[in-house]
């Protein structure tokens, strides 16, 4: 294997992984991959994605505009300068007491198949259980991957998010680093889910992971993910690009919950695509950073099926832009989108979401249910719905809400003996539920405590 290493490259030549300047330059991406080790056609993969970026202009769609956001602001490595462990004994200690304050160690004691955490730039800590080995199961992080199982990897990485999909596929693709990697074999199920936890800690840093997902012919996989940023100086700014691949007759359920902190940018590209009566379930939650990412689904397989659901929760300052897109190419295909969104404090929360039917999807159907909740007189709640029907024969219901919180269902929960905060706070888990009851027990437990803590952050910035 032909490594970076071996390009008649000095060490001196590039930066030290712990020793990035801000900005992004040609030097930077070659350093990347420099530290590596990667082979030469990932090098050349990031190359390309680098040129690509410089290329294209900042994208106009959106709240984006608004940010006025400069790349080079920001550092695009950072590393952690630690091996990958394989047990919480060998983990830093403070990185150690950070994770523990994520009930990381809870977790995996319970029901973990497997366990990838990521600090910044670099994947930490890894462990995969025997019963997944056993089964054939793939799951590690990206670059063990790319390092373990590059037929795999180069088969099919950048082949549902391109490379010149937008400046944010091509910036992702030329500095990513971390990430979860999976595949499942044939007719094979994921025994419990696999989980990624995903962590930002340096000031004015940029994080790019890059996760691909594999289900082979008749699997099932199912892969749930938490994220969380914990420094307040200055911003960060985070882009992921994710990549599903749904063979013939499989499933893959696909669950995040991000919860940045509000100096967070956080503009990821999110994409599935689904062959012959495959089917993907995206469940996306998000709080705290301003946020745009509309996760998607080509349905280019006959009689496939795609589901989106969207829970967004916009505070002071803050816009979530979120929403779905959904291709139907396959003929008899399906989809549903439900989007949930919670404004308060003057927080701005959007849908904008593409549903498009391609001539060839005859008999194809899609049910699309946006519904806006906002707080308090300061917030707002919007809708940009585009749905393009070019086939003849497919048939597409849409349906938005928006609403405030009502006073008199407030002065009722209050009557029967419950606090304000309590009335509000059961109010809105009734208006999520039909997101929240997607998700397992204890990410369930974790949003209402999420949840709880958003409304409780709202009050002091309010009485301020």
């Amino acid at each position: 294997m032909e490594t970076t290493a071996s390009l008649d490259k000095a060490p001196f030549e590039f930066y030290k992984p712990d020793n990035f300047p801000k900005g992004l330059t040609r030097k930077v991406v070659e350093s990347i991959s420099h530290i590596k080790n990667e082979p030469s056609w990932l090098a050349e993969f990031r190359l390309k994605a680098f040129e690509v970026y410089e290329q294209k202009p900042m994208p106009t769609w959106g709240f984006i505009p608004q940010f006025h956001i400069n790349i080079d602001d920001y550092v695009h490595y950072v590393g952690s300068n630690q091996k990958k462990k394989k047990s919480w004994d060998e983990v830093d200690p403070e990185i150690l007491r950070s994770f523990e304050k994520l009930g990381i160690p809870e977790h995996e004691r319970k029901y973990l198949a497997g366990i990838e955490t990521m600090n910044d730039s670099e994947t930490i800590y890894a462990n995969v259980k025997k019963e997944l080995t056993d089964l054939g199961i793939i799951f590690c992080d990206i670059d063990t991957a790319i390092k373990e199982y590059p037929e795999l990897v180069r088969e099919y990485l950048g082949t549902v998010v391109t490379i010149g999909d937008n400046k944010f596929s091509a910036l992702n693709s030329a500095v990513f680093s971390g990430g979860s990697f999976a595949y499942i074999p044939k007719g094979v199920k994921t025994p419990m889910p696999l989980q990624a936890y995903f962590k930002v800690t340096a000031a004015s840093s940029g994080q790019y992971e890059r996760t691909l997902l594999i289900a082979d012919e008749g699997a099932h996989l199912e892969y749930s993910e938490g994220c969380t940023s914990v420094q307040d100086k200055g911003t960060n700014f985070h882009t992921a690009v994710v990549e599903l691949v749904a063979k013939k007759d499989s499933k893959i359920f696909y669950t995040t919950i991000q919860n940045w902190k509000k100096n967070m940018y956080n503009w990821t590209v999110k994409r599935g695509i689904c062959e012959e009566a495959a089917h993907i379930t995206w469940t996306d939650c998000n709080i705290g950073a301003n946020t745009i990412k509309y996760p998607g689904i080509i349905l280019k397989g006959d009689h496939s099926t795609g589901d989106v659901l969207s829970l967004a929760f916009a505070g002071s300052g803050q816009v979530q832009d979120t929403g779905a897109r959904i291709i139907h190419v396959g003929k008899n295909t399906r989809s549903n989108i439900l989007a949930k969104g919670v404004a308060l404090d003057g927080g701005i929360n959007s849908y904008r979401g593409l549903v498009k039917f391609e001539p060839s999807s005859k008999g194809s159907y899609s049910h699309i249910k946006c519904d806006g909740l906002m707080m308090d007189n300061r917030s707002q709640s919007h809708a940009y719905p585009y749905n393009d029907v070019s086939g003849e024969e497919g048939t597409l219901n849409y349906e938005a809400t928006v609403s405030k919180i009502d006073d008199d269902q407030l002065f009722y929960l209050q009557s029967r003996g419950m606090s304000e905060d309590d009335a509000k706070l059961l109010i809105i888990n009734g208006f999520c539920e039909g997101v929240t009851k997607h998700l397992d027990v204890e990410y369930s437990v974790e949003m209402t405590k999420l949840i709880k803590m958003i409304l409780e952050d709202g009050k002091v910035i309010a009485e301020k």
